[in-house]
């Protein structure tokens, strides 16, 4: 029998809240915290996460709090679901060569948030995929927050599975190759619905 998982949509922080101890407010808040973390945008799990944000708030989703290890990344006002990836030439750390772009496409058993339960067959989960790249190459200037900065890469589940059929992970090259789209951050709805719905049913 699965555990009972705690509230899987909690209410969205504001980074006003204080820590507590004995009942009394303490000096430090949640934004103290966020900044601590999450300050560094080109740590690869916070630049995913960022990707995941920048998607999200493209599709008008951000009302509610992400969940982790959901079955694919966010969901459409009309329930296209949406599986977002993302890589960088540059990273946090001391580089002698650019990356090499390649992001993860493996099918996975997905797990469903809202029931805590697993699908029984390893598919792609999402109907589209959107390849979230940090294009920009100097470090001295890169700046994650400057959506100039970020190319978008579309393609429905459909046309990569056809594609590379249950490949784990796909190069940027072979990407561009198979017909994924590329958008810049103000395009990513329409295109988005435009993908799925130019897929067969």
């Amino acid at each position: 029998m699965s555990p009972k998982l705690p509230n899987n949509n909690p209410d969205k922080k504001s980074g006003d809240e204080p820590f507590q101890q004995d009942d009394e407010e303490l000096s430090f808040t949640l934004l103290n915290f966020w900044q601590w973390y999450v300050s560094d945008l080109l740590d690869n799990t916070t630049r995913g996460i960022l990707a995941e944000f920048l998607v999200t708030k493209a599709l008008g989703q951000t009302d509610s709090p992400r969940v982790e290890w959901d079955a694919y990344d966010v969901k459409t006002d009309n329930g296209i679901k949406v599986e977002i990836k993302s890589a960088s030439y540059i990273q946090s750390w001391q580089q002698s060569d650019y990356s090499k772009i390649s992001f993860n496409i493996s099918p996975t058993k997905g797990w469903e948030a809202d029931t805590n339960t697993y699908y029984e067959e390893k598919i792609r989960q999402a109907d589209v995929y959107v390849f979230c790249l940090l294009h920009h190459k100097d470090q001295q200037t890169i700046d994650p927050l400057n959506l100039d900065q970020w190319s978008f890469y579309i393609i429905s589940t459909e046309q990569l599975n056809e594609e590379v059929g249950d490949q784990k992970t796909i190069s940027f090259s072979r990407l561009s190759k198979i017909g994924a789209t590329r958008v810049g951050f103000d395009q990513l709805y329409e295109k988005i619905k435009d993908s799925y719905q130019s897929t067969d049913k």
